[in-house]
């Protein structure tokens, strides 16, 4: 079996509302933006994979993955993994290419690649992430509509010039339903869109008065509050905390950076993401890491339905992961139905806020060509025989 051709297609869907998430500065999200990725083998067998990104993936893996992945054997995916690491010096990066070959073996050997990886799991608790900044009364509202559709957990990003004003949200929520749900914040201080102005960066003395409300408060995590390489700010974070424990990892790239991360002690919680931070299949290799140092994994997700796939998929297949991250932010523009449009059977949870593996082979993806086909902007195509 060889890879005969590879296929990236550029698609731009739109958002049926307004969308204003916490990390873009005041900008309005019109859009969700992906690549879609096929690898197809000589042998008629398709891994489908997509990247959180656009024309400037589907470049890098033009010109700089598909020449040296064409004419190889897709179930040597370790051989093919320092292609992408390489690639990053000279385009963007594309740890999402390893994601179509695991689920190309998938479909192969027949069975869903958590299944494949070994197995923990057939489903996954989800806590919903939200992204945009609301009022405490807001908030309130959402979280009892949360807890009535089966959400056990739920995210708040702190973006407000005074992250006190934020922490109202939290007392709020807590005094409404108490311990119902359980609470992560994130500050998303590992980085923001570029631009100008909308971002306060916090630094430590905040960092510290913030962790400590979230921990008398009983939050369940601190998401990203100092930057990501910050490692001994982060290391001095944790060790003056009790009982919170502290997230990160989404925008760290590469083996090297996780090990770091661990070996530094800056996070209680890791949560690389399989679109951005390291292929899906090397992201096993920080949950065992992770494991042997009695830390937690819990993916990040955001951009699209096939990225949140390939996390539940490592998610259900690791001993070590709390929570998959669900984005869901009714009634902005991005909600679960957004997020998944390019499927035709969206991601969901269940009764009890989990979401489930898939039996189908593979990652399970079933995809809504028809509506990829009228949001697809451009096609990239290298085959053997070019």
């Amino acid at each position: 079996m060889k890879i005969d051709r590879i296929t990236c297609r550029v698609v731009d869907f739109p958002l049926k509302g307004e969308f204003h998430p916490a990390w873009a500065r005041g900008r309005n999200q019109p859009n969700l933006l992906m690549v879609l990725i096929e690898v197809e083998t000589d042998d008629g067998v398709t891994g489908i994979g997509a990247a959180h990104a656009g024309l400037e993936a589907a470049i890098t893996i033009e010109r700089f993955v598909a020449p040296y992945f064409i004419g190889q054997d897709p179930m040597y995916v370790e051989r093919l993994v320092p292609i992408l690491r390489d690639t990053e010096i000279l385009g963007a990066p594309v740890y999402c290419m390893e994601m179509p070959l695991w689920d190309l073996i998938g479909k192969v050997a027949r069975v869903p690649v958590a299944r494949l990886w070994g197995g923990y799991s057939d489903r996954v608790p989800a806590y919903c992430a939200t992204a945009e900044l609301r009022s405490p009364e807001q908030r309130v509202e959402d979280v009892r509509r949360m807890i009535a559709e089966g959400y056990r957990a739920v995210k708040f990003r702190f973006h407000l010039p005074d992250p006190r004003d934020d922490l109202k949200v939290v007392e709020a929520v807590r005094g409404a339903v108490g311990n119902q749900i359980e609470i992560m914040v994130d500050a998303n201080q590992a980085g923001v869109e570029p631009g100008h102005g909308g971002h306060r960066s916090w630094g430590f003395p905040l960092a510290l008065e913030v962790a400590r409300e979230l921990e008398r408060m009983n939050v369940r995590w601190l998401e990203e509050p100092l930057p990501r390489h910050d490692y001994d700010g982060l290391r001095r974070l944790r060790d003056r905390l009790d009982t919170l424990p502290l997230a990160g990892g989404e925008d760290n790239h590469g083996l090297h950076e996780f090990k770091l991360l661990i070996d530094r002690g800056c996070y209680d919680i890791l949560q690389p993401d399989a679109l951005l931070s390291e292929g899906v299949g090397q992201m096993r290799k920080v949950a065992a890491l992770a494991e042997l140092a009695g830390l937690e994994v819990a993916p990040h997700t955001w951009g699209n339905g096939i990225g949140l796939m390939a996390n539940l998929h490592l998610a259900a297949a690791i001993p070590n992961c709390p929570f998959l991250e669900f984005p869901h932010d009714p009634p902005s523009g991005w909600t679960a139905a957004a997020r998944d449009q390019m499927l035709l059977e969206p991601l969901v949870i269940d009764a009890e806020g989990c979401v489930r593996v898939s039996d189908r082979p593979g990652f399970g993806l079933v995809l809504d060509e028809e509506r990829i086909a009228h949001h697809t902007v451009s096609t990239h195509v290298v085959s053997a025989r070019d």
